[in-house]
Protein backbone atom coordinates (compact mmCIF):
# COMPACT_ATOMS: atom_id res chain seq x y z
CA UNK A 1 0.00 0.00 0.00
CA UNK A 2 1.74 3.44 -1.46
CA UNK A 3 -0.40 5.39 1.28
CA UNK A 4 0.59 3.14 4.54
CA UNK A 5 4.60 3.09 3.39
CA UNK A 6 4.29 7.10 2.41
CA UNK A 7 2.42 7.91 6.05
CA UNK A 8 5.39 5.21 7.63
CA UNK A 9 8.34 7.08 5.75
CA UNK A 10 6.58 11.06 6.83
CA UNK A 11 6.15 9.87 10.77
CA UNK A 12 9.79 8.39 10.28
CA UNK A 13 11.15 11.29 9.00
CA UNK A 14 9.15 13.44 11.49
CA UNK A 15 10.53 11.72 14.40
CA UNK A 16 14.00 11.72 13.20
CA UNK A 17 13.78 15.38 12.80
CA UNK A 18 12.47 16.64 15.86
CA UNK A 19 14.63 14.29 17.94
CA UNK A 20 17.68 15.46 16.31
CA UNK A 21 16.70 19.24 16.69
CA UNK A 22 14.81 18.59 20.45
CA UNK A 23 12.21 19.70 19.39
CA UNK A 24 8.51 18.82 20.42
CA UNK A 25 5.35 18.58 18.38
CA UNK A 26 1.35 18.02 20.11
CA UNK A 27 -1.72 17.83 17.97
CA UNK A 28 -5.27 19.97 18.27
CA UNK A 29 -7.53 17.22 16.34
CA UNK A 30 -10.71 17.62 15.29
CA UNK A 31 -11.68 16.07 11.92
CA UNK A 32 -9.04 13.12 12.69
CA UNK A 33 -10.07 12.23 15.83
CA UNK A 34 -6.71 11.38 17.14
CA UNK A 35 -5.60 9.85 14.53
CA UNK A 36 -2.79 12.31 13.86
CA UNK A 37 -0.96 11.52 17.39
CA UNK A 38 -1.78 7.86 17.14
CA UNK A 39 0.46 7.50 13.77
CA UNK A 40 2.70 9.81 15.45
CA UNK A 41 3.26 7.13 18.40
CA UNK A 42 3.04 3.40 16.35
CA UNK A 43 6.95 4.37 15.81
CA UNK A 44 9.12 3.30 19.02
CA UNK A 45 10.68 6.14 20.55
CA UNK A 46 8.08 8.86 20.01
CA UNK A 47 8.18 9.71 23.59
CA UNK A 48 11.10 11.68 22.83
CA UNK A 49 9.05 14.71 20.84
CA UNK A 50 5.45 13.71 20.50
CA UNK A 51 3.76 15.63 24.05
CA UNK A 52 -0.27 14.37 23.09
CA UNK A 53 -2.69 14.97 21.41
CA UNK A 54 -6.16 16.92 22.22
CA UNK A 55 -9.21 15.61 20.48
CA UNK A 56 -11.58 18.68 20.25
CA UNK A 57 -14.47 17.63 17.94
CA UNK A 58 -17.08 19.75 19.62
CA UNK A 59 -17.04 23.35 19.68
CA UNK A 60 -17.13 23.65 23.15
CA UNK A 61 -14.13 21.27 23.85
CA UNK A 62 -12.13 23.68 20.96
CA UNK A 63 -13.14 26.51 23.57
CA UNK A 64 -12.71 24.58 27.29
CA UNK A 65 -9.34 23.04 26.24
CA UNK A 66 -7.74 25.48 23.57
CA UNK A 67 -9.12 28.40 24.09
CA UNK A 68 -10.68 29.21 21.09
CA UNK A 69 -12.84 32.51 21.43
CA UNK A 70 -16.59 31.32 20.53
CA UNK A 71 -16.74 34.64 18.96
CA UNK A 72 -14.51 33.40 16.40
CA UNK A 73 -16.41 29.77 15.99
CA UNK A 74 -19.41 31.91 15.59
CA UNK A 75 -18.51 34.17 13.09
CA UNK A 76 -15.78 31.67 10.96
CA UNK A 77 -17.48 28.10 11.98
CA UNK A 78 -15.35 25.06 13.14
CA UNK A 79 -14.10 24.17 9.24
CA UNK A 80 -11.92 27.71 9.23
CA UNK A 81 -8.88 29.20 8.53
CA UNK A 82 -8.63 30.99 11.79
CA UNK A 83 -10.07 28.07 13.81
CA UNK A 84 -7.15 25.91 12.96
CA UNK A 85 -4.17 28.92 13.82
CA UNK A 86 -6.23 29.11 16.96
CA UNK A 87 -6.21 25.53 17.61
CA UNK A 88 -2.25 25.24 17.21
CA UNK A 89 -1.62 28.80 19.53
CA UNK A 90 -4.42 26.89 22.27
CA UNK A 91 -2.12 23.41 21.91
CA UNK A 92 1.20 24.89 22.02
CA UNK A 93 0.05 26.94 25.50
CA UNK A 94 -1.51 23.85 27.13
CA UNK A 95 1.13 21.55 26.23
CA UNK A 96 4.22 23.29 26.11
CA UNK A 97 5.05 21.82 22.64
CA UNK A 98 7.54 23.65 20.66
CA UNK A 99 5.58 22.58 17.53
CA UNK A 100 1.28 22.20 16.84
CA UNK A 101 -1.00 20.12 14.49
CA UNK A 102 -4.36 21.23 14.11
CA UNK A 103 -6.92 19.73 11.45
CA UNK A 104 -10.84 20.72 11.54
CA UNK A 105 -13.03 19.68 8.45
CA UNK A 106 -15.77 18.10 7.27
CA UNK A 107 -15.32 14.27 6.82
CA UNK A 108 -19.08 13.05 5.85
CA UNK A 109 -20.95 11.78 4.83
CA UNK A 110 -23.22 14.82 5.88
CA UNK A 111 -22.36 18.21 7.40
CA UNK A 112 -21.29 19.59 4.08
CA UNK A 113 -22.45 22.84 2.80
CA UNK A 114 -21.96 25.03 -0.27
CA UNK A 115 -19.26 27.27 0.92
CA UNK A 116 -17.57 24.09 3.00
CA UNK A 117 -18.59 21.12 1.27
CA UNK A 118 -17.68 17.52 2.70
CA UNK A 119 -13.55 16.79 1.91
CA UNK A 120 -13.25 20.03 3.18
CA UNK A 121 -10.93 20.18 5.70
CA UNK A 122 -8.27 23.32 7.14
CA UNK A 123 -4.88 22.32 8.31
CA UNK A 124 -2.40 24.64 10.55
CA UNK A 125 1.53 24.38 11.68
CA UNK A 126 3.57 25.79 13.70
CA UNK A 127 3.64 27.72 16.97
CA UNK A 128 2.90 31.39 18.03
CA UNK A 129 6.81 32.72 18.53
CA UNK A 130 7.12 30.98 15.04
CA UNK A 131 4.99 31.48 12.88
CA UNK A 132 1.54 29.78 11.97
CA UNK A 133 1.34 28.27 8.32
CA UNK A 134 -2.63 27.41 7.34
CA UNK A 135 -3.99 25.56 4.34
CA UNK A 136 -7.62 24.02 3.44
CA UNK A 137 -8.10 21.16 1.38
CA UNK A 138 -10.73 19.40 -0.69
CA UNK A 139 -10.57 15.40 -0.70
CA UNK A 140 -12.24 13.11 -2.54
CA UNK A 141 -14.31 9.81 -1.05
CA UNK A 142 -15.75 8.49 1.68
CA UNK A 143 -15.31 9.40 5.26
CA UNK A 144 -12.27 7.35 5.49
CA UNK A 145 -10.54 8.66 2.76
CA UNK A 146 -11.16 12.37 3.79
CA UNK A 147 -9.62 11.56 7.17
CA UNK A 148 -6.80 8.99 5.83
CA UNK A 149 -5.91 12.05 3.03
CA UNK A 150 -6.13 14.29 5.98
CA UNK A 151 -3.46 12.77 8.21
CA UNK A 152 -1.09 12.36 5.42
CA UNK A 153 -1.35 15.61 4.60
CA UNK A 154 -1.11 17.27 7.81
CA UNK A 155 2.05 15.42 9.04
CA UNK A 156 3.25 16.19 5.52
CA UNK A 157 2.48 19.50 5.89
CA UNK A 158 4.57 19.70 9.69
CA UNK A 159 7.56 18.02 7.89
CA UNK A 160 7.31 20.56 5.08
CA UNK A 161 6.99 23.19 7.63
CA UNK A 162 10.00 22.23 9.46
CA UNK A 163 11.93 21.95 6.36
CA UNK A 164 11.71 25.09 5.61
CA UNK A 165 14.89 27.26 6.40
Amino acid sequence: MLRETTLQQTVQQLGDLLSLRGETVVTAESCTGGWLVKALTDRAGSSAYVLGGLVTYSNSMKCDLLQVPSSVLAEHGAVSEPVVRQMVAGAVRASGADYAIATSGVAGPGGGSEDKPVGTVWFAWGSPGTGIVAQCCHFEGDRDAVRRQSVVYALQGLLDYLQKP
